[in-house]
C-alpha cells in the first residue's frame, strides 16, 4: 500500500466520527522520562509544533535529496498531511507526493485523479501535520526482522542496513504508523532515521535545517536542558497512537484529535 492509499483510508476511517476527548491523552512526561534508565548518554527524541507548520514542503524535498530517495517517486521518508473539517463535520485528509511541492491548490486530493474542492466559507478548521519515523522505543519493525537488518542502535534510533534486508516487507506490515517502504532503487526496506549520519556529527537532521518556521526539532532526551527536553517537560505534547504501546519518541504540540 502507498501513502496515497494509507491516506485515503484513514479519511475513510475517520469521516463522519468525532473521536471523545476522553480518547485523546497527552503524554505525563515525569512517567515518559522515568522509564529511560538505560546507561546511554543519549536518547533522541522528535519534537513537531503543528502550530508552526505552514505546509511548505521545504523539509520533504531536504529530505529526498538528502537521503537519496527519488525525486518524483511517489515515496519519502517524511511527509506532510493536510487536514480539513468543513462545518458539516466532515473531515478530509491528503498528502499529495508527500506534500514535496507544497498544498498549491484547495482541492483535497482523494487519490485516483479526484479531487474534492472545498469552499473557505464552509471549512471550520484546517491544519498540516509533519509525519516520519516515530523511533518507537519498543519498535515492532526491529521485532518482525528475521534477518536483523532493522536494527535499534544505543541511543534509541532504528536503523536499516541494506545490506541485510532481503525485502520480505515484515517490517512495513509490522509498522502501525505506515511509515516504511520499499525503496524503487534499491529494493529494500527504507525509513527515516533522523539523518543518522548527519546528526551522530553534531548536525541537525535535513528537514529540521530545512524548515524556516521552526515547525520540526530534534534532541537529546537525556539531557534536561535541551531545549526539546524544556518542551516536553512543560508543555502538552502528545504521541501519536499511544494505543500500541510503541512508545513514540517524536512528540507534538498542537496534536489535533482528528489527526491518525
Amino acid at each position: 500500500m502507498n501513502r496515497r492509499d494509507f491516506l485515503k483510508n484513514t479519511v475513510k476511517g475517520i469521516a463522519g466520527i468525532a473521536l471523545p476527548l476522553a480518547a485523546f491523552e497527552f503524554v505525563n512526561p515525569r512517567e515518559l522520562f522515568a522509564t529511560k534508565d538505560d546507561n546511554a548518554k543519549v536518547r533522541w527524541g522528535f519534537l513537531v509544533d503543528t502550530y508552526k507548520c505552514v505546509g511548505c514542503g521545504l523539509c520533504v524535498k531536504a529530505c529526498k535529496l538528502e537521503n537519496e530517495i527519488p525525486y518524483d517517486a511517489n515515496v519519502s521518508r517524511t511527509w506532510v498531511e493536510r487536514y480539513v473539517i468543513t462545518k458539516d463535520g466532515k473531515k478530509y485528509a491528503d498528502s499529495p507526493k508527500a506534500a514535496r511541492d507544497g498544498f498549491t491548490t484547495g482541492k483535497i486530493d482523494l487519490g485516483e485523479g479526484k479531487f474534492q474542492e472545498i469552499r473557505n466559507e464552509d471549512i471550520e478548521k484546517a491544519f498540516f501535520v509533519p509525519k516520519l519515523c516515530n523511533q518507537c522505543e519498543n519498535p515492532p519493525c526491529v521485532q518482525v526482522c528475521p534477518v536483523g537488518a532493522t536494527y535499534q542502535a544505543a541511543d534509541g534510533v532504528v536503523l536499516v542496513d541494506r545490506t541485510w534486508c532481503i525485502g520480505c516487507g515484515y517490517c512495513i506490515m509490522g509498522c502501525p504508523y505506515g511509515v516504511r517502504f520499499f525503496h524503487p532503487k534499491y529494493l529494500t526496506a527504507e525509513k527515516c532515521n533522523f539523518c543518522y549520519h548527519r546528526i551522530s556529527k553534531g548536525l541537525k537532521t535535513a528537514c529540521v535545517q530545512a524548515c524556516p518556521f521552526g515547525a520540526r526539532q530534534i534532541g537529546n532526551l537525556k539531557d534536561p536542558s535541551d531545549p526539546v527536553t524544556k518542551i516536553i517537560m512543560t508543555e502538552r505534547v502528545g504521541i501519536l497512537k499511544e494505543e500500541y504501546g510503541t512508545k513514540p519518541q517524536v512528540f507534538y504540540v498542537g496534536l489535533d484529535r482528528e489527526v491518525k
